[in-house]
């Protein structure tokens, strides 16, 4: 992919889809990547009220669950996706940044065999991890993002934090906390930052497994359990990196007498620890 003129090209040299959305404002020089979720039936949904007047609303990409991307706004317009807005010294975050949308339920209602979105639509259990917010600590029901759609992401970021000499990364509950929830826990933004800023992470963060726990060789069930498998419920663990849904893993404690394990596991089945 390539930026030309403010527009995202794919690799076969044509400009990825456009809709032109009439909520949008004056030219900006953005310093920051904010990233949502819709909470919308659709990509194809989201991006129709996201083009209409009256919704007063706007982002410059929309993500789907296949991957696609959909631009709405040239990256050097203001698109109308912060609202209110604060981090550390920075306000009014639709000045100051790109915002991408990843087509996602967003948090649910119900429980394991009842989940269901805000206006009533049914999702299986398999698209759902339960799991608490940073800034609450409750625990919810999240639509999962996939794995083409994180791919995806990643690679548009990576592209837009290099043409942009963008600052930093951040989930729209980062910048209006106790507002907004998006991206929520399901989008793995600490592993997801440190991916596409080319860094580690400042502070290594502990997890736990939510249930017996298979650990692999590599990120996916066509790679061989390790032999301590499976690790127990409530094993603390430090993310190394991550491979869309997949997480490689450092197991902080001793399994099974063995010590110094490394392997991947499924992000579903771990959730930050309270420590």
């Amino acid at each position: 992919m390539k930026i030309l003129r403010h527009r995202l090209y794919s690799d076969d040299g044509n400009a990825v889809e456009f809709y032109n959305s009439p909520n949008r404002g004056r030219v900006i020089d953005p310093e920051y990547l904010v990233i949502h979720f819709t909470k919308g039936a659709s990509a194809r949904s989201s991006i129709n009220w996201l083009t209409n007047p009256a919704s007063r609303a706007s982002a410059h990409l929309v993500i789907g669950r296949d991957g696609s991307v959909v631009q709405l706004v040239e990256f050097n317009r203001k698109a109308w996706h912060a609202g209110y807005s604060r981090w550390e010294d920075k306000t009014r975050f639709n000045n100051l940044s790109i915002g991408i949308e990843l087509d996602n339920y967003g948090d649910l209602i119900g429980g394991p065999g009842k989940w269901r979105t805000t206006w009533g639509k049914s999702v299986s259990d398999d698209e759902v991890i339960e799991l608490p917010h940073m800034f609450d600590n409750k625990v919810r029901g999240w639509h999962v993002y996939t794995e083409p759609q994180l791919t995806a992401t990643a690679s548009v970021a990576t592209l837009l934090i290099e043409h942009y000499e963008l600052k930093n990364v951040l989930g729209h509950d980062e910048i209006a906390p106790g507002r907004e929830l998006a991206p929520g826990p399901a989008f793995y933004m600490d592993g997801f930052r440190a991916t596409v800023l080319g860094r580690q992470e400042d502070t290594p963060i502990t997890y736990i497994t939510t249930t017996s726990l298979n650990i692999r060789q590599g990120p996916g069930t066509r790679y061989e359990k390790l032999p301590v498998s499976p690790l127990p419920k409530g094993t603390k663990v430090e993310i190394l990196s991550s491979n869309g849904l997949w997480r490689e893993v450092d197991v902080l404690e001793t399994v099974n007498d063995e010590m110094d394990i490394v392997g991947w596991v499924h992000g579903r089945f771990i959730r930050r620890s309270a420590e």
